[in-house]
């Protein structure tokens, strides 16, 4: 004769169901361990390639030369997994000129980026970019109508306080590579806001497949006139070694971020501070001085304010 089996106990089911949620709960977690060790692993690469850069940069390499190689890697890279052979319409942007004002924006960040390394120290040029967060919520408003409270603004305005300690003008000399610096501030906030404002026309593949096009088209007729056959193999390797450190950087980015929520990671990426500066000491015998230092704390203070306030009214 056929039983029918007795439902489970109410408490059996509650325990089952506590058992799922903990496993659940356990797996997020280790997928944001794993996010930011991967965020950790991309700054760190970053780091990498501002070392290499500084190095070919003193070395008297062209930065224009080097920021090419950057990017003709880069596009090589994307290209293979996202090209018009596989996906004719990656190429049909609904905002084409924006794309290629994006592109060569990026492209002149770096090239300023490394023009700079070749006069100062990585811990001073990475201190200074932190500020291109703050200047982003300073344009978003008038360019995007996302406007800042008046908190958002001042802590906006201490960040840049922080910036002046950093470069202190009127307290002798100011290195006029720190202009470059702070050029890069302004390039990149602008590369920034138009990759948020694409995010509306244009799929994230089509920019991935801009980004590093049309600088490299710009640059690469003018070639003959500036390409320098580096003179030793070692500044060969460095040159690849900046397209590596910069493809496997991005790479870990997009895989940070695919395991881990952005108010997560993006604390993190404030330990490439840390790289630059021990890198700095062990390649250049850099140390950075304490106006450095306490500058990039109160940049670095300022974007961690601002990244709770988003963080609160997401969760809001």
């Amino acid at each position: 004769m056929a039983t029918t089996a007795s439902p489970l106990p109410a408490s059996a089911q509650v325990s089952g169901s506590q058992a799922t949620g903990s496993s659940e709960a356990e797996t997020a977690r280790r997928r944001r361990l794993v996010g930011i060790a991967l965020m950790c692993g991309a700054v760190a690469f970053f780091a990498s390639l501002d070392a290499c850069a500084k190095t070919l940069a003193r070395a008297g390499v062209d930065p224009v030369v080097t920021t090419f190689m950057r990017y003709a890697a880069s596009v090589a890279m994307i290209s293979l997994f996202v090209n018009p052979v596989r996906t004719p319409s990656v190429v049909r942007s609904r905002r084409l000129g924006l794309q290629i004002v994006r592109s060569l924006l990026l492209f002149a960040s770096t090239a300023l980026n490394f023009v700079a390394l070749r006069y100062l120290q990585m811990a001073e040029t990475i201190s200074i970019q932190f500020a291109a967060p703050l200047t982003v919520a300073l344009l978003a408003g008038p360019l995007l109508g996302e406007w800042s409270s008046r908190a958002r603004l001042a802590a906006i305005g201490v960040g840049f306080l922080g910036v002046l300690v950093i470069v202190q003008p009127g307290v002798g000399a100011v290195h006029p590579a720190t202009l470059l610096c702070v050029g890069n501030v302004i390039v990149y906030a602008f590369y920034a806001i138009i990759t948020r404002k694409l995010a509306a026309y244009d799929s994230t593949a089509t920019t991935m497949f801009y980004t590093g096009l049309a600088g490299v088209a710009l640059m690469a007729p003018l070639l003959p006139w500036i390409w320098s056959n580096p003179t030793q193999w070692t500044h060969w390797a460095l040159l690849i070694a900046v397209a590596l450190f910069g493809t496997l950087g991005h790479w870990l980015l997009v895989l940070a971020h695919a395991r881990a929520p952005a108010n997560v990671l993006a604390p993190f990426i404030y330990t490439q501070l840390l790289w630059s500066v021990t890198l700095g000491f062990l390649l250049f015998g850099d140390l950075p001085g304490r106006w450095t230092i306490v500058g990039a704390m109160i940049v670095i203070g300022s974007g961690l304010y601002l990244l709770a306030q988003d963080t609160l009214r997401r969760d809001a």
